[in-house]
């Protein structure tokens, strides 16, 4: 059975950082694509970073850009999703999924592609 758990959101001044884990279970990462997206309040989902497995390919949302990284690390069959510079405005519920045999686009990232979910982990910025 694919799992994917997802662990180390909290509460965090703005400026500070966490990192996001995405624990994979039931299949390795070899061949498959984990996708990060983001779900606040009223909002809806966004696509926030990607990383392949199949090519090394990654995506990052405009906003996310020159903060947030996206990091796999295979031997675990864990990705990581670093934070910095957090802003009140990354406050959501932060969600893994995973794909096989994906590429990461560039341009967007679609949640509709990714067929096995996480249950989130809320992370919240305060001001």
């Amino acid at each position: 059975e694919v799992q994917l758990v997802e662990s180390g959101g909290g509460l965090v001044q703005a400026g500070g950082s966490l990192r996001l884990s995405c624990a994979a279970s039931g299949f390795t990462l070899d061949d498959y694509a984990i996708g990060w997206f983001r779900q606040a309040p009223g909002k809806e989902r966004e696509g926030v970073s990607c990383i392949s497995s199949v090519d090394g390919s990654t995506y990052y949302a405009d906003s996310v850009k020159g903060r947030f990284t996206i990091s796999s690390d295979n031997a675990k069959n864990t990705v990581y999703l670093q934070m910095n510079s957090l802003k009140p405005d990354d406050t959501a519920v932060y969600y893994c999924a995973a794909v096989w045999y994906y590429y990461c686009s560039v341009y967007d990232l679609h949640a509709a592609d990714f067929g096995s979910w996480g249950q989130g982990t809320q992370v919240t910025v305060s001001s």
